[in-house]
């Protein structure tokens, strides 16, 4: 084998263990979004020695997310009836 060609093999091989490793990058994406939005809705950013703050940022994210639901089943509805 010439060295054109075991250049030619690594570059393929590496080619091929870089594709692999964005196909796991799909699921690693989404496991960090639903990481986050868990992380968000849970208030995991506030100050948690301050139990109003707390639970009323808990509160108010939860509130939110329902409306955002709503809405989408809303629009859903709206779109579906013609």
């Amino acid at each position: 084998m010439s060295g054109r060609d075991k250049d030619s093999e690594a570059e393929s091989r590496r080619i091929l263990d870089r594709a692999a490793g964005e196909s796991d990058l799909e699921s690693s994406i989404i496991s960090r979004t639903v990481s986050r939005v868990r992380n968000h809705v849970a208030a995991e950013d506030a100050d948690k020695d301050d139990w109003a703050e707390y639970w009323g940022t808990r509160i108010g994210r939860g509130i939110g997310m329902a409306i955002v639901v709503g809405l989408v089943v809303w629009f859903f509805v709206f779109l579906m009836r013609g």
